[in-house]
């Protein structure tokens, strides 16, 4: 009895280890047996995408169109109370009042000036700053400690003093929004040129280039992803600070028609301006957005 469970062991592992050769066409001895096809080989698996996808021309524009068809069905429905938040239909026949009598223009061409104003002198401050503290010893250790401790400090707290400086005019207003950029583009531009490989370093001192060369091969390319990204933030920061100066003593600008609206409750005129601001915002960061894609073609990023 145990000799026959033996051998019926035997034969059971015999077969079992011959099932697979005789499936793949090959004979026990390891050849493929006469006229056997080869066995198809294992598929592969597909390979998992691990970036953010394809990107869709004008994509950023539909979490804003989310947005708004969001606040006209809130309002169709009557869920908000137009005294406090109008609708979108309020806003813009009021938008095409305030266009016809060309108040919006006017305040609009006041409010772009002083931003693009405080703009330019930020953006040649910080960039002439993050140049001489980043490329010399010397500047770094006399310009970067008190901007970093002006980085700590809003612009907005400096207001009460800069209005005892230069009192409540333009040149007030246009120093509040290029304090707020110009450190901005020191931070990112500064950060940037130091960061540059120092391998790129050695090799211009050994091609012997001069410090012209070096600037424009090395540190120009070295730095402009910091700059743009400086370059986005101080146009944020421009915006911002214009916001706020246009609502202290001023007589002209967006802001200046907002707190005016205030005095008589009138909530659609705010959000014209709310939207005016949105909008510039929206596209100045795009056109900054572009520049940079072109201007940095060469890199390959997950943006695209």
């Amino acid at each position: 009895m145990t000799e026959l469970l033996t051998n019926t062991a035997t034969a059971a592992r015999v077969s079992t280890a011959d099932g697979p050769l005789k499936k793949a066409g090959a004979d026990p001895a390891g050849g493929r047996a006469p006229g056997a096809k080869p066995a198809p080989p294992a598929p592969r698996a597909a390979r998992r995408r691990l970036g953010p996808g394809r990107a869709i021309p004008f994509g950023r524009l539909i979490g804003p169109v989310l947005v708004i068809a969001l606040w006209w069905f809130a309002s169709a429905i009557g869920y908000l109370d137009p005294r406090i938040l109008s609708g979108p239909g309020t806003v813009l026949s009021t938008a095409s009042d305030l266009i016809s009598s060309g108040r919006l223009q006017d305040n609009v061409l006041i409010s772009l000036q002083r931003a693009g104003l405080g703009l330019f002198f930020g953006v040649t401050a910080g960039v002439l700053l993050a140049v001489a503290a980043g490329l010399s010893r010397t500047g770094e250790y006399l310009l970067d400690g008190p901007l970093q401790i002006k980085r700590a400090i809003p612009s907005l707290a400096m207001l009460p003093l800069l209005i005892l400086w230069l009192g409540i005019g333009e040149q007030m207003k246009v120093t509040v929004i290029a304090l707020g950029v110009a450190v901005n583009m020191y931070i990112n531009t500064y950060a940037s040129l130091t960061g540059i490989d120092s391998r790129y370093v050695e090799l211009a001192e050994g091609l012997d280039l001069s410090r012209a060369q070096f600037i424009r091969k090395v540190v120009v390319p070295g730095s402009l992803p910091g700059f743009f990204v400086g370059l986005r933030l101080g146009v944020t920061a421009s915006w911002l600070g214009l916001i706020v100066v246009e609502q202290i003593n001023a007589t002209s600008g967006i802001g200046y028609m907002m707190f005016q609206a205030q005095q008589y409750a009138q909530s659609d005129v705010i959000i014209v301006g709310l939207v005016a601001y949105g909008i510039f915002g929206f596209a100045s960061d795009a056109a900054v957005r572009a520049v940079e894609r072109k201007v940095l073609s060469w890199r390959r990023t997950l943006a695209g």
